[in-house]
């Protein structure tokens, strides 16, 4: 797995903005006109911004015109996510190969973020938002595993033996891809609610444990299961490690799978 890491922190590192932004996020001393201030002077990232908080994503009942309107409404925090939903896309264009259909892959992450988010806000979580790019990003490093090595890659891909995406992942490489993206969002310095649930989605003891981990698996085995309904239709959302953490029944369920169904196609627009 380190070959891995190693090759996505050495080819592509987080724009300053995600850094600066954190920086100023974190200072008690700063307030939202310095947030404001920080993402006003990119002309082409406010843009985005204002497009993503008019999305799907936020439902507000008035348009969010400027970044500063952005910032009192959705907050500082969310803001720093919508960023770092940018920096995910710029992020997937560069590690763009043959072996995948980026536009595909991308919607499927978006779809997973939709669900995540869903979910965190039925069971009142608190910075729901936030899943929404965990959601997008725990799958990051199967882009990174196809360019850095695609013969490896095509060899996982043919697999037709029994077995689960993440199994199957651990067999071909000795770590699933989420476990990898975890550790690149951890050596990017964005902060552990962020990485820690990708870096443990799939993790059994984690997943008894930590609700975080639990909704974020929740909504990567519910996207597998829409995506590859020929393999994985009967698929168990929630596992019996999930059930104590997770108290959510199947209308539930069905309920994210038709907002993330409706959605995704707007916001992944909106990003791309």
């Amino acid at each position: 797995m380190n070959q891995y890491i190693e090759y996505a922190t050495n080819s592509f590192t987080l724009p300053d903005i995600c850094l600066r932004l954190r920086n100023v996020l974190d200072d008690p001393r700063s307030d939202m006109d310095d947030i404001a201030a920080l993402i006003s002077v990119d002309p082409s990232l406010t843009a985005k911004i204002l497009r993503l908080a008019n999305s799907a994503l936020f439902r507000f009942p008035s348009q969010v015109d400027s970044i500063t309107k952005a910032v009192s409404v959705i907050g500082g925090e969310a803001l720093y996510n919508l960023v770092l939903a940018e920096t995910a896309n710029i992020a997937f264009k560069h590690f763009d190969n043959e072996c995948l259909i980026l536009d595909e892959h991308w919607q499927q992450s978006v779809f997973t973020g939709m669900v995540a988010k869903y979910l965190g806000k039925e069971l009142n979580v608190r910075g729901s938002d936030r899943f929404f790019v965990m959601g997008i990003l725990q799958n990051l490093s199967e882009l990174v595993v196809a360019k850095k090595d695609p013969k490896k890659y095509q060899d996982y891909k043919q697999d037709e033996q029994p077995g689960l995406p993440w199994e199957r992942q651990q067999s071909h490489f000795g770590f699933c891809f989420s476990e990898c993206s975890g550790e690149i969002m951890e050596l990017w310095r964005l902060p552990m609610p962020l990485y820690y649930p990708v870096k443990f989605a799939h993790n059994r003891v984690k997943l008894a444990s930590d609700l975080d981990v639990s909704l974020l698996t929740c909504a990567i085995r519910l996207t597998t299961a829409c995506y590859q309904r020929d393999k994985y239709a009967d698929l168990d959302i929630i596992t019996p490690d999930m059930t104590r953490l997770l108290p959510i029944d199947e209308e539930v369920l069905q309920n994210a799978k038709l907002y993330a169904q409706k959605e995704t196609n707007k916001v992944a627009v909106s990003v791309m």
